[in-house]
C-alpha cells in the first residue's frame, strides 16, 4: 500500500509532463502543415542535403 504513496503523484508529475510537451508543440506551431510535410517527403527533388548536391549533373 505504501508503493501508491509514491505511483501516485509520480504518474500524476508523468502525465503533466506529457502535457506540457503537448501544448508546447501546439505553441510552437509544430502541427500548421500536415499535408504540405507529407507531401515533401515523397518528392526526391525537394530534399537537400550534402549527397543531393553531389549527385545533380
Amino acid at each position: 500500500m505504501n508503493i501508491f504513496l509514491l505511483l501516485a503523484p509520480f504518474s500524476l508529475l508523468l502525465g503533466l509532463t506529457g502535457l506540457v510537451a503537448f501544448w508546447w508543440t501546439l505553441r510552437a506551431r509544430q502541427y500548421e502543415d500536415p499535408q504540405g510535410d507529407a507531401a515533401r517527403i515523397l518528392d526526391d527533388h525537394l530534399r537537400e542535403g550534402p549527397d543531393d548536391e553531389a549527385e545533380q549533373p
